[in-house]
């Protein structure tokens, strides 16, 4: 099993890595393969040992090896938050084919975040992505039962997109089909507690951000990476939320 984690473990970070170039290069719509890796201050292309997710940056000081850049410690963070993320759905799902979904929808939720905290955007090209990958998988692994992620999905989109209605665009077009994808894998239940949590965690860490003058009220700050938190939640702890909430407040 130390093998198997292990293994889980360098498969995440080296995705995780590969996540920071998608999540940084698609928005600005340029290939994720070419240019290679380099620095973005001297555009020294990175060699092989220069690559290693976490461990590079660690050995190098967090800095460029030539001019001394430093690099910001979101990637390692990221490549970390993946391997991590991977390694528990592993130990949370075990050996079953709803452990294929976890994954897909952890890399997702690590690619949003990375944009929407970068660019305030989240792409369409990553959602349309997901998008075909989940509803045929879906498929193969079924929720229970088997409607509940297609209606998931469009109950998240439907809900969202009348929140952004009613609010006349407070809800940013990202968000609204991000839900929709989001409902293939949760479900309806779900997906309404992601939605729920993510609004209480973004209104909860908004007005400690405006107590210390980090935002401003009425000025749009990334929601995606509230919503990704949301998500996670539910998709591993939505039926321990639901008992605890029934046995606090009805028995």
């Amino acid at each position: 099993m130390i093998y198997l984690y292990t293994y889980v473990f360098t498969f995440g970070l080296i995705l995780g890595s590969f996540y920071n170039v998608v999540s940084l290069r698609v928005p600005l719509k340029e290939s994720i393969v070419s240019p290679p890796s380099h620095c973005p201050n001297c555009e020294k292309r990175l060699r092989a040992h220069e690559l290693i997710p976490v461990f590079s940056y660690l050995i190098q000081k967090g800095q460029c090896r030539k001019c001394g850049y430093k690099i910001s410690p979101f990637y390692p963070f990221f490549e970390l938050l993946t391997a991590l993320l991977f390694v528990y759905a592993f130990y949370h799902i075990g050996f079953q084919n709803e452990l294929i979904i976890a994954w897909v929808f952890i890399s997702l939720l690590v690619i949003i975040t990375i944009t929407d905290l970068h660019y305030q955007l989240i792409p369409n090209k990553i959602l349309l992505f997901f998008l075909i990958i989940l509803v045929p998988l879906r498929a193969i692994i079924p929720t229970d039962p088997w409607y509940d992620a297609y209606l998931g999905g469009l109950v998240g989109f439907t809900v969202l997109l009348l929140i952004a209605l009613v609010s006349k665009g407070g809800m940013g077009g990202g968000d609204i089909k991000l839900f929709g994808v989001i409902g293939l894998a949760l479900g309806v239940s779900g997906t309404l507690m992601t939605l729920f949590l993510a609004a209480l965690i973004g209104s909860i860490v908004g007005v400690i951000f405006m107590f210390f003058g980090k935002v401003k009220k009425g000025v749009p700050f990334a929601f995606g990476p509230f919503i990704a938190l949301g998500a996670l939640i539910s998709y591993f702890f939505k039926d321990d939320l639901i008992t605890w909430y029934i046995q606090t407040f009805f028995i």
